[in-house]
């Protein structure tokens, strides 16, 4: 795809939105911001709910690609998972499709293999064809979010690469996080390769830096051309004297998801 696009950027006002809406552009693509709440110092942004239908259908309208990161990104009950992650994303989706938008780059989450045990010293990677195996309702709705770009790939040939993310954040807060520290910059990297690269059909990669301490396998964010240059290891010797290393005893070290598996963050009311 060309590497000069008109993205369609949701969850534009989120921790990660804000992030990307800041370094994307300098990668040459123009952002049209997409949020249910209104972007500080972003007049032109665009202030809608996904459930609004003809909001998103022009929303989407003249883009070349959507980076979907729109939705609640803690635990919370189902109902709300329901409609604003899985229901949400179906429109998105629908709309997409109605007016011939080409590819969307959905940002999933290692929470959608959250109960997958994580790999020991000596064990290999974790593969990208992993099985799901949700902690949360939030992990369920980024499988469900892959399965439907999966569908409308096969149905319709609406392309979508499905990026994990670990954690994307300036800096890793916990020693957990060394593993499955996605860099600012990384990030920003790794949806530009996901955006441009060619004939991605429905692809799935994990979305992190380049960490010493890594838990899984990139190499088909590899494929994309995707090239991290971050390493979380500088952080590792604070964090480790903080807080110590992962307790093998403890399930939210133990499994990908962390503290998800065990005691998730709850969405407030």
């Amino acid at each position: 795809m060309s590497a000069y696009m008109t993205i369609l950027l949701t969850g534009a006002a989120g921790g990660v939105g804000t992030l990307m809406r800041n370094l994307l552009p300098a990668f040459g693509h123009e952002l049209r911001l997409f949020d249910l709440r209104p972007i500080p110092g972003e007049p032109d942004a665009i202030t809608a709910d996904l459930a609004d239908r003809a909001a998103v259908r022009e929303a989407v309208r003249g883009t070349t690609a959507v980076v979907h990161l729109a939705g609640i990104a803690q635990e919370a009950p189902f109902e709300q998972i329901l409609r604003a992650n899985i229901e949400g994303t179906y429109r998105l989706y629908e709309a997409a499709r109605e007016e011939g938008v080409r590819r969307i780059v959905f940002a999933s989450s290692n929470h959608a293999v959250g109960c997958v045990p994580r790999p020991l010293d000596g064990d290999p990677p974790i593969p990208v064809g992993t099985p799901h195996r949700p902690d949360t309702f939030y992990g369920l709705s980024k499988a469900f979010g892959e399965d439907l770009a999966q569908l409308y790939w096969d149905k319709h040939g609406l392309e979508t690469v499905s990026v994990r993310i670990g954690a994307c954040f300036p800096a890793p807060t916990s020693v957990r996080m060394l593993s499955l520290w996605l860099s600012p910059a990384d990030g920003a990297r790794l949806l530009h390769a996901a955006l441009t690269a060619e004939n991605v059909g429905h692809t799935v990669v994990y979305g992190s830096s380049a960490n010493t301490r890594l838990w899984w396998d990139l190499s088909s964010a590899r494929a994309l051309g995707y090239e991290p240059q971050d390493d979380s290891e500088e952080y590792a010797a604070r964090l480790v004297a903080e807080q110590g290393e992962l307790d093998p005893g403890n399930p939210a070290h133990t499994r990908l998801g962390g503290h998800f598996v065990t005691d998730p963050p709850i969405r407030p009311h």
